[in-house]
Order: C-alpha cells, then sequence, then structure tokens
C-alpha cells in the first residue's frame, strides 16, 4: 500500500504542476505523463490451474512526445516509467534443491492467500494520432505501439501454514514485451497490453512447458 500511495502522490504533483500547454508560435506537446489501472490476465494457464481475486496493475512515467507534422497531431512518443502488478491464482510455486517447481493446491489445503507480485521498469514506444490543437484540451487520441517491461523484482508469496515466499528472479524472463493500444476521449482512456513472451524460462507444469503470457485491460491517463 505505501507503493501505491507513493504513486499516487507523485501523479498528483504532476497533475497539480502541469496543467498548461507549452505554446510558442504554434509549438506543442501532449500527453506526456501516464498514469496507468488496470485488470491483469494470464493467458495459456495449464488445466487446473486459474486466477481468483483481483489482479491488477499500476504504472506512473513519462513519455517524450515527437510530432512529425506541422498540425502535431500525429507523432511518435518514447518513454520510461514504473509499474506494479499483483496476480491472485490458486498455482502452488515452490524451491527445493536450487529448482523452481510448479503445481497447484489440493482441496485439501486451504491456504489464505497466493499472488504473484512484480515491480518492473517500462519502456513504452508508441505512433500517435489525435485530434488536438494548441488550445484544445480535450481530443481523441489513439496510441498503439509495443511496450519493453524489465522486472527487476519477482516473488511468489502464499499463506499455508506460514507464509512462503519464493524469489522468482531466476525464474522469469525479466525481459517482457508487448503490443499496446491506449483510445478514448479527454481523461479515460480504454488501454490494452497484449504481452508476447512467457513470463517464466524453463518451466514445466504436469511435465509440459508453461507457456504463460500477461494481457492487461484497464484505464490510461494522460497530461501534459
Amino acid at each position: 500500500m505505501k507503493k501505491i500511495a507513493f504513486i499516487l502522490i507523485l501523479f498528483s504533483f504532476f497533475t497539480t504542476f502541469s496543467q498548461l500547454k507549452i505554446q510558442k508560435k504554434g509549438f506543442y506537446l501532449e500527453d506526456q505523463i501516464y498514469f496507468k489501472f488496470s485488470y491483469n490476465a494470464l493467458r495459456k494457464l495449464p488445466s487446473g490451474i486459474s486466477q481468483s481475486g483481483f489482479s491488477n496493475n499500476i504504472s506512473l512515467g513519462f513519455i517524450k512526445d515527437i510530432p512529425i507534422n506541422e498540425r502535431r497531431n500525429f507523432g511518435f512518443g518514447v518513454g520510461f516509467g514504473y509499474g506494479f502488478e499483483t496476480y491472485f491464482h490458486n498455482m502452488k510455486i515452490y524451491e527445493d534443491n536450487n529448482t523452481i517447481f510448479f503445481d497447484y493446491f489440493s482441496e485439501d489445503e486451504v491456504y489464505k492467500s497466493n499472488k504473484l507480485k512484480f515491480h518492473q521498469i517500462e519502456f513504452p514506444i508508441e505512433i500517435r494520432w489525435r485530434t488536438s490543437t494548441i488550445d484544445k484540451f480535450k481530443f481523441w487520441r489513439i496510441y498503439s505501439g509495443i511496450k519493453f517491461n524489465y522486472l527487476f523484482s519477482s516473488k511468489s508469496k502464499y499463506d499455508l501454514d506460514g507464509k512462503k515466499v519464493v524469489n522468482l528472479n531466476h525464474y522469469v524472463n525479466k525481459l517482457q514485451y508487448g503490443i499496446t493500444t491506449s483510445a478514448g476521449y479527454g481523461t479515460f482512456n480504454f488501454y490494452v497490453y497484449y504481452g508476447l513472451r512467457n513470463l517464466f524460462k524453463d518451466a514445466t507444469f504436469n511435465n509440459k512447458p508453461i507457456q504463460i503470457k500477461e494481457m492487461k485491460f484497464g484505464l490510461q491517463f494522460y497530461i501534459l
């Protein structure tokens, strides 16, 4: 909760001090600070594995707006940010003799909580189209591109007869990437992320490779 509060404080700070566009002889930039909140889904889960609860992601970052036409309504965006995400599920992840194992909890194993937690650095690259002008603060936008995520901290945590924490840094593909689209009008914009790389590396479940990938749906907010 402390990390979420810190992100919200930063967002409030940027919102307060970034309300006006940079204006000089028709020059202006748009949507350079973003805040995102999304629901996380895991694709290609093995049989018997399912999600539970509200898996979520919160991100805050900066994108350099690079218009390429005179009207400045079409261009590119390149940026970086920080993201924190949590997945709730029934997958049992444990370590034995420096080897990671994936299973699921039996009906006799009643756990209080079970989640994956990731901290990541984000690197979005976008193609941007919008209906903005120098004095128009509400407009339609469609931003699509690719986002690279570097997972610098990855943990599995469940509570079953005492808490169990497994550091997954050596068992995840730290560099993740996927296709993104953000579209909407004014403040509220729908956001989708479609992951293209397996979340775990060299992982098996019932002697079959695990090919779990991420997908996210949510809202993205932009300011100057």
